[in-house]
Parts: structure tokens; C-alpha cells; sequence
């Protein structure tokens, strides 16, 4: 079943989260159409190769084209016209950035699988709760609602200052044409009733006068309250949501609904300017005494400004972190000279700030890095249904500065994975006569100059973003508080959804709180960043966080499908392993990540001994290098254990609980089990081809493999001979001497 099945058959809830994150950049229509497709190809690899993505993008639209071809046969003509506007958009958004389509796809094949994650698992998070509250949800419907009412009164206001014009220009007309009435015609009847008309007619353009501003008034007080309360708070609670996506949690949404607000109550507030300045025009024309405009048309007006002032800066943010494209699920982390991305965006989209806004980025101010590349350009907006008015660097590279104590060689050897900076950007808006500067900054960066420091480096920015919501607290670990263990068990899963593709389940997250806490059960009581990341596990030589970050590189490069497809226990103590097996057929077997090794797997299986004694063997972990070597897939299938005097067999049978072996593993082997070959049938390039064997010897005396794990290069033409003229016990003989048994018995 595809991946993208699994997301059709989540309930409602679910399919509402994932309709979230697809749009322009990716229509839906694309995903369930090329579903197979689009699920065999590597984006996330595409994402950092400008060749591959480039080929990904032309087999894309080659798919659409077929799609086209096949739907025009059908005469489906609303699909035909979706398709056909789908591939103008992505060919025409994406053809001189490919890349950033592969990002953008990978992205969402990424948070389908944490949401199918999180629909498996028995309840929610608090973090992921508290981002999905129906409070959130009612407050951002009343700050839309309080928007449009916003909206709608200006629209009222400007009718009234229309009418106030013609008004007064009724009243300017008959004043003048009483001036050049004659003397006589002033005493006479009809100019004392004309007069009693004027006298009139001024009253009412008094009240007009009054009426309108205290409309203006009005609106200016109403929209000073949703700035300082929901907008704001909306505001916030997105960018809550987008530090919490930052380190694994579901995908922010929501800015485009906050740009709609935002570039109303923009178009509304220079709407009241205006106005305000037409009543002082008319104000000119003709003022009385007690006039209502100028006493207070200039206060108005300096509120009115002040909430642009305000409304600007606060719709002036970084839309995508500081990330690097060789690391996309690592954001915030920067490698000194490799370049990497950011993504700055406007929420005031006016058509008038189109090429006209000019962002500087820059490094915080402690001198001691500086940013090369392209660090100046304009903002622009997207060719998109809902298009946002923004910009993306793609080629900023930190530099770090030498040190005039210190040698161009001992540059960045001082980096401290704890040290905290920030990028800055600035820009300068001219609009209307009014003159507004703008500065934002990304979430806290962390700075490396080797990848090996990018393990303490990403845990520093989990810590960071789950601990606080302060954007901009540089000296956050120069006393790092705690957090809840709750949360961190839920950010850990996070860490595999979003890099491995599965989320952990309620009993691995209760095995990772009994190491963080060395206790059998816990409370939600609190970690500290010590415990986390500092201080060796008891009886070990590394970290929680250095072991955890090691299971994580293991199932990404070594056993990746099996991992998706949960067949991969992992995270289970020896005394549970025995607990559940112990009672199952023999041959049943689980898998489990070391608790003794950095990266390590390995397997346990359960048989009996002659009297009927529950045994427990288990091999010596299989770490990278060995995985380089043979698949974990293939191991399992071709591994032997050489007993006493019986001849090799394989004593992993069922992967618990009781799943065949063949039917688990099935689809993931590399090739069919290898047909030996005769001596003269020759390899490649002259030599004979040659296969990797796991075996492990079991002494009579032992219950545990002599050799765990030990790879035997053996080619099959050796072996098929060995077979034609050697006993099966001459062979086993040979297998179990003492120069094959290298490694002592291991538990781990």
C-alpha cells in the first residue's frame, strides 16, 4: 500500500492537517495522481543535488503530460484545465530553482509520515495538543471576523467623508452666491430664510464633522486593541508553531491567513490617513468656531501612524530558518563556509512594495563571524494564488574571523556547540510619505566548523526551542532550564518521524524515559540539559543524547525500510526482550538497537534446550560498518549458527510475535540467496565472485554464539566444492576451529 493510501484511509482530523500543507508550490491533484511515482523517488537527495532535482523536475513534468494525454482521452475537461494551469505554475515557479521543488516535496512526504506517526499513536503529545487547541482555532475565526468588520466600517467612513465634501461644497455655493446678492436683496425675506438654510446647513456639517471622526476614532481604538490582543497573540502562536516545526513537530500553517489580516488592516489604516488628510483639506476650505478637525485630526493621525509603524514591523519575519540544503531536517545549524538558505517574507502584500524593498542579512554583532555571499536583495511577490511578498538567500555562508591571539589553523577549534547567535536583516520602507525602518532575526543559530559537532550542535537547538519561547535569548545556556520529561519524550519522537519516517510508540518513549531517568517507571517530572546531553549514561562512556543521535544516522543509512515498516522493535530493555519471548515458538526473534554501542543492532531469539530449558541467544550488535558490507535484510536471511556437531542453520524462524521471517523481510532483500558457482565460471574483471556469509559458532558448553556476527568471505565456487568432496562434519569442523572464532560471547 502506498504511503499515500495510508494518509486517505486517516480520519478526518488527520486529512484536515494534511490538507494544511499543500498548495500552489505542490497541489494535491499532483500527489494523488503520480502517488507511485513520486513515493520511488529520493527528493530528499534531490533536494541537495542541483542535477538530480533538475532531472526529478523534467520526469515530473513528463508524468504530466502523460497525465494529460490520459485524461484528455477521458474528456475530463476540468481536469484537463487544472493539469494544464498545475504545469504552467510548476514549470514556470520551479524551472530556474529545482531544488526547492524537491524540498518542497520532500517536506510533504515527510510530514505525512508524521502524521500517520502520530494517528498510530494512543494519544497526542502536550506540545502537539496545546498547537492544535479549538481555543487557537475560535481566536484566529474572531481576528478574521474583527478584520472584515475593520474593514467594512473604513468603507462606511470613506462614504461619510464623501458626503461631508459635497456637503460643504452645497454650503460653499449658496454662502457665495449669498455674497453677491445685492444690498437690497440681503434685507429682503428670502435671504433671511437663505441665511436660516446656511445656519442649518453648517450645523449639520458640524455634526457631520463629529460624527466622522469619532467613527475614525472608533475604528482607530478597535484596531489598536486587535493589534496589541488576538493579532498579536496570533502572531506568536505561529511562531511557537514554527519553532516546534523547526525541531520535528507538525508543519506551521496559518501565515497566509495572517497575511490577508495584516494587508487589510494595512490598506485600512492608509485608508484613515487619507481620509484624515481630506478632512483637513476641507477643514482649510472652511473652518467656524469649535471646528472639530483641527482639534483633533492630529492626534488621530499620529495613532493612525503609529499602528502602521507598528503593523509593519510586526509583519517584517522570517518565513523559513537559516538551513542548510545538505541538512534539511537540522535547521539553525551553520557550518562555517557552506552555504545556506533563508527565507524572509512580508506580511503586508501591497502591490506597490513589489521590487521596492531591499533586506540586508547580517551576523550578529560580536565581530567574530561575518556572511559572504549575495547578503543584499529585493523583496518580490510570488507568482502564486495567495503569493507572499518575500525573498530567499540561497548563497550566504558564515565566515568565521581570524583571531589575532590564534593561527589560521586553529580557526574554529574553539567553537562551543552551547554558543548561541543570531542572523539579522533589515530593509527601509518608503510608502505614502512615510519612512519605516524594519529589522527582524532568525531563531538562535548554531555554528559549526565540523560536522561532528553537528550531533551537540542539533542538540542545542532542540533544547533551546523546547524549553522557551524567547526568539532572541543568546544567553540561554549560560543557565539552561529544565523541561518536562513529557515534552522531551515527545520532541524524541518527533526526531524520528521527521528523519526516519516513524515516530516512536508509547512503549519505546516508556524505555527512553526509564535511561533518562534510570528508573522502571516515571512521573512527568523535570530533565535537566546536563542529563540530556552532558553527563555519560551510568556505566557508559557517552551521552543519552550521543547514543540516541547514533540509533538515528544507524536507521537512516543502514536500515531505513525496515524501520518505516515497524518491524524494527528497537527500543526494548533485556529483561522486557526475554519477558516477551519467552513464552513464544522457537525461532522467534526481535530486533533491538544496543544499549552497550554506539549504533548498533542486534537480534534475539528464543529456543529450548533437550530438557526443555528456555534459551536466549543474542549476537554481538551489528554496527555501520559491518551493515556497509552486507544489508541488515540479507543478514537476517542467510545467517547460521553452527551447533554442537549439526550442520549450519538459520534459528531466526518468526519476527515477533509471530510474523514468518520470509513474509517480514520479504520485499526488503537485496537478491534471491546466492547459487554457487563452479570454480571455472569467473567474476568480473578475472576474478571469482565472492559472498558474505554470517555465522555464529555455539559452543555444547555455551548458550550464547561463539563468533556473533563474524562475516566469513567465502566465494561460491569455493563452497560448492567444499560441498562435492568434504562430509558436511569435515566443513563444520573446519568452520568451528579455533582460527574462524575470533570474538568471545557479547550481550548487550
Amino acid at each position: 500500500m502506498t504511503q499515500w493510501n495510508q494518509v486517505q484511509q486517516l480520519e478526518i482530523k488527520f486529512l484536515e492537517q494534511v490538507d494544511q500543507f499543500y498548495d500552489d508550490n505542490f497541489p494535491m491533484e499532483i500527489r494523488h495522481l503520480l502517488a507511485q511515482w513520486i513515493e520511488n523517488q529520493d527528493w530528499e537527495v534531490a533536494s541537495n543535488n542541483e542535477t538530480m532535482a533538475t532531472i526529478l523536475l523534467q520526469n515530473l513534468l513528463i508524468q504530466l503530460d502523460e497525465q494529460l494525454g490520459r485524461v484528455s482521452k477521458e474528456k475530463n475537461l476540468l481536469l484537463i484545465h487544472n493539469l494544464k494551469r498545475i504545469r504552467k505554475v510548476l514549470q514556470g515557479k520551479f524551472h530556474g530553482n529545482p531544488m526547492h521543488v524537491a524540498v518542497v516535496i520532500s517536506n510533504c512526504l515527510r510530514e505525512e509520515r508524521r502524521i500517520l506517526a502520530a494517528a498510530n499513536m494512543p494519544v497526542q503529545g502536550p506540545l502537539e495538543k496545546s498547537l492544535q487547541s479549538s481555543s487557537v482555532s475560535e481566536r484566529q475565526r474572531n481576528v478574521e471576523h474583527k478584520v472584515a468588520a475593520i474593514k467594512n466600517s473604513v468603507q462606511m467612513t470613506e462614504q461619510d467623508t464623501k458626503y461631508l465634501e459635497d456637503l460643504q461644497d452645497e454650503f460653499d455655493y449658496r454662502y457665495k452666491t449669498i455674497q453677491t446678492m445685492d444690498q437690497s436683496d440681503k434685507n429682503s425675506t428670502l435671504m433671511s430664510q437663505e441665511v436660516l438654510t446656511l445656519q442649518e446647513m453648517l450645523n449639520s456639517l458640524d455634526f457631520k464633522r463629529k460624527e466622522a471622526l469619532s467613527k475614525v476614532t472608533q475604528i482607530v481604538n478597535e484596531t489598536d486593541l486587535l493589534m496589541n490582543s488576538m493579532l498579536t497573540e496570533e502572531l506568536q502562536d505561529w511562531k511557537r508553531r514554527q519553532q516546534i516545526a523547526c525541531i520535528g513537530g507538525p508543519l506551521q500553517n496559518g501565515l497566509d491567513q495572517l497575511q490577508n489580516c495584516f494587508t487589510l488592516l494595512a490598506e485600512s489604516l492608509f485608508q484613515l490617513r487619507r481620509q484624515l488628510e481630506k478632512l483637513e483639506e476641507q477643514s482649510i476650505k472652511m473652518t467656524y468656531e469649535g471646528d472639530p478637525i483641527p482639534i483633533q485630526r492630529t492626534h488621530l493621525l499620529e495613532r493612525v501612524t503609529f499602528l502602521i509603524y507598528n503593523l509593519f514591523k510586526n509583519s517584517f519575519l522570517v518565513e523559513r530558518q537559516p538551513c542548510m540544503p545538505t541538512h534539511p531536517q537540522r535547521p539553525m545549524v551553520l557550518k562555517t563556509l557552506i552555504q545556506f538558505t533563508v527565507k524572509l517574507r512580508l506580511l503586508i502584500k501591497l502591490p506597490e512594495l513589489n521590487y521596492q524593498v531591499k533586506v540586508k542579512a547580517s551576523i550578529d554583532n560580536n565581530r567574530r563571524f561575518v556572511l559572504c555571499g549575495t547578503h543584499v536583495k529585493a523583496m518580490s511577490i510570488e507568482e502564486t494564488s495567495n503569493g507572499s511578498l518575500s525573498v530567499e538567500f540561497r548563497h550566504l555562508q558564515p565566515k568565521e574571523m581570524k583571531s589575532s591571539a590564534g593561527s589560521k589553523g586553529n580557526e574554529g577549534c574553539h567553537m562551543v556547540t552551547e554558543e548561541l547567535h543570531s542572523i539579522t536583516f533589515e530593509t527601509q520602507i518608503c510608502l505614502y510619505g512615510l519612512t519605516i525602518d524594519l529589522e527582524t532575526s532568525s531563531l538562535p543559530v548554531v555554528m559549526i566548523s565540523n560536522v561532528s559537532q553537528l550531533p551537540n550542535a542539533w542538540a542545542s537547538i532542540i533544547w533551546y526551542n523546547v524549553s522557551t519561547n524567547d526568539s532572541q535569548n543568546l544567553v540561554f545556556f549560560n543557565n539552561p532550564p529544565s523541561a518536562t520529561l513529557t515534552q522531551l519524550l515527545e520532541v524524541m519522537s518527533w526526531q524520528f518521524s521527521s528523519y526516519v519516517g516513524r515516530g516512536l510508540n508509547s512503549e519505546q518513549l516508556s524505555m527512553l524515559a526509564e535511561k533518562l531517568t534510570v528508573q522502571s517507571c516515571y512521573n512527568d517530572g523535570h530533565l535537566t540539559w546536563a542529563k540530556f546531553c552532558k553527563e555519560h549514561l551510568p556505566g557508559k562512556p557517552f551521552t543519552f543524547w550521543t547514543w540516541l543521535e547514533a540509533i538515528l544516522d544507524l536507521i537512516k543509512k543502514h536500515i531505513l525500510p525496515l524501520w518505516i515498516d515497524g518491524y524494527v522493535m528497537g527500543f526494548v530493555s533485556k529483561e522486557k526482550e526475554r519477558f516477551l519471548l519467552k513464552d513464544k515458538m522457537p525461532g522467534t526473534f526481535l530486533l533491538r538497537f544496543s544499549e552497550s554501542h554506539l549504533g548498533g543492532i542486534t537480534f534475539t531469539w528464543v529456543d529450548h534446550s533437550e530438557n526443555g530449558e528456555v534459551r536466549f541467544h543474542s549476537v554481538e550488535p551489528y554496527n555501520k560498518g559491518r551493515l556497509s558490507a552486507l544489508p541488515f535484510a540479507d543478514i537476517l536471511r542467510d545467517y547460521k549458527v553452527i551447533m554442537a556437531e549439526n550442520i549450519p542453520e538459520n534459528p531466526l524462524k518468526y519476527l515477533y510475535p509471530d510474523i514468518p521471517k520470509d513474509k517480514a523481510f520479504g520485499k526488503h532483500y537485496s537478491s534471491q540467496p546466492c547459487e554457487v558457482s563452479r570454480p571455472t565460471e569467473r567474476g568480473d574483471k578475472g576474478y571469482v565472485p565472492s559472498v558474505f556469509i554470517p555465522i555464529s559458532t555455539i559452543r555444547s558448553d555455551s548458550t550464547e554464539p561463539q563468533s556473533p556476527s563474524d562475516l566469513l568471505p567465502m566465494s561460491p565456487s569455493v563452497y560448492a566444492v567444499l560441498r562435492e568432496n568434504l562430509s558436511p562434519t569435515t566443513i563444520e569442523t573446519a568452520v568451528c576451529s579455533p582460527h574462524l572464532s575470533s570474538f568471545p560471547p557479547v550481550w548487550v
